[in-house]
Parts: C-alpha cells; sequence; structure tokens
C-alpha cells in the first residue's frame, strides 16, 4: 500500500469548502482510513458501529450520502469480495476463483479468474479495520484517501485541475463488475488518482446515481487539484462549462481564451 500521509497538514474543512465553490457538487466529499488495529479506529470521535451486515458501497454512501462517520471491521461486510478489496480479507485461490461470479457477471470460470486476478486491492494482513468520513469534519486527519463523487462535466474539471501543473497522462482501467478496485482499492493500493465507473453493486446498493463517476485520491492530490482549478477558473475555464452553440461562430468564444496568446 502506498505510504501513510500523516505528516500532511492540510485544511480539510477548508478544502471540501473550495471544491463545492469550484464544482457544485451534490454529494459530500469523505475521507477514508484504514486502521492497524480495531482500537485505533474505535478512537475516532463519533464514530458509529454498524448493527447490520452491510456491502463497503453501503459504508461508503454512509458518508457521503447521510454525512455519517462510520467504521468497521470485516465482519461487518458481507462475503469475501468486499474484504479482499480493502484489504480486510485474503486474496487467497478460493477467491481468486471467483466462482460465486460464474453464470452471474461472467459466462465461464475462466472469465471470473481473470476479473479476480485483474482487481487492484489493499494487501491483506495489514489492517483490521476501515473508517470513513465527510472531509469537512476532520475527524479522519489526514484520511489515506478523498473521495470525490461527480458527474463527468465536473469531473474532467477535476482533472484539469490535478494536470495542470506537473502534467500527466492518467490511464485507467474498468474491472466492471467490483469497480471500487478501479477507485479506492486502486488508490489505496497505488497512491495514485484513480477514477472509476461505478458498477451495478455501487448503483444499487451504494445508491450511487446514474450519472456520478467516482474519484479517488490522496488528500495532497486533491489540494493540488484544487489549486489547479483556482487558476483554471482564473482563466475562465470554470465549471460549469456554458454551452456555446453548435452553430455560433467559434472565434469569438476561442479569441476570450487563446486571443492573446
Amino acid at each position: 500500500m502506498q505510504q501513510r500521509t500523516s505528516s500532511e497538514t492540510l485544511d480539510l474543512a477548508g478544502m471540501a469548502a473550495d471544491l463545492n465553490t469550484l464544482l457544485r457538487l451534490k454529494t459530500t466529499v469523505i475521507g477514508l482510513k484504514m486502521f492497524a488495529t480495531l482500537e485505533e479506529m474505535t478512537d475516532i470521535p463519533k464514530i458509529r458501529r454498524p448493527t447490520a451486515v452491510h456491502t463497503t458501497d453501503q459504508i461508503v454512501s454512509m458518508a457521503s450520502r447521510l454525512g455519517w462517520t462510520v467504521g468497521i471491521t470485516a465482519d461487518d461486510l458481507v462475503g469475501a469480495q468486499c474484504r479482499a478489496v480493502i484489504g480486510l480479507g485474503p486474496q487467497d485461490e478460493k477467491w481468486l476463483e471467483g466462482a460465486n461470479y460464474v453464470g452471474v457477471w461472467h459466462g465461464t470460470a475462466e472469465d471470473a479468474r481473470k476479473r479476480q486476478q485483474a482487481l487492484d486491492v489493499v494487501p491483506f494482513g495489514q489492517y483490521q479495520a476501515m473508517a470513513v468520513s465527510p472531509l469537512a469534519s476532520g475527524r479522519l486527519n489526514p484520511p489515506d484517501i478523498c473521495l470525490v463523487y461527480a458527474t463527468p462535466g465536473q469531473m474532467i474539471i477535476l482533472i484539469n485541475g490535478l494536470q495542470y501543473t506537473g502534467y500527466k497522462k492518467f490511464e485507467w482501467g474498468v474491472v466492471g463488475e467490483t469497480a471500487c478496485a478501479d477507485s479506492w482499492g486502486r488508490a489505496l493500493k497505488t497512491g495514485e488518482p484513480s477514477l472509476s465507473l461505478p458498477c451495478f453493486a455501487e448503483r444499487r446498493y451504494g445508491g450511487v446515481p446514474d450519472e456520478e463517476m467516482l474519484m479517488a485520491l490522496k488528500p495532497s492530490d486533491l489540494a493540488k487539484a484544487i489549486a489547479g482549478m483556482k487558476q483554471l477558473a482564473k482563466n475562465g475555464l470554470r465549471y460549469p462549462i456554458a454551452p456555446y452553440g453548435i452553430q455560433s461562430d467559434v472565434r469569438a468564444g476561442m479569441g476570450v481564451s487563446y486571443g492573446k496568446k
């Protein structure tokens, strides 16, 4: 897993406020943090513990949709898949087979195994618990990663902000079902900004609406994106992106951005 970011001192509430101003988000930006022991997790102020069995998608949405601070262990999650992605369950041979998915998400056992092998997951054995909380609460200080739900239009501005300085081309994959491995699984494992198309389970059980995508990224990368978006806004490149008109003479519009270049 990525190196933890405990040395960072970031204004998490200020970052959340900036994001809402810059992108007009309708879903709460949250943080996610892994814990080596149960005791560390339960020490978080005002943390809630589930009284039923859930998917990780549901736990994440308790923070992003309801504004709760929630902590879990492996026992709170349904099945091996949710546990394995965040390193709270083993990625053993039985898990790699993916037998439960044959005839459901995949036509053959070979296809199911290939999908399981393609998932980005946190190595098993490092952590016993996880917590999620609204970023603005500051209760996870700092979180390992932040989760931003946004529409495609909002998301491209966020990505543009990440690329304003220190440019790099982002290349992301789509595993299909278990898309949480594309977002928080990959970001926790690699430390890299990770974009996903939330899957059937995230939308059915986590309540993610049709129009939203998910970006998982370190707090330092989120701060970098915010700084970039602020500069883009000064350059007239901001959200919402006003349609110019498909039959209009484009030169006037382009001249605003590039006329002095």
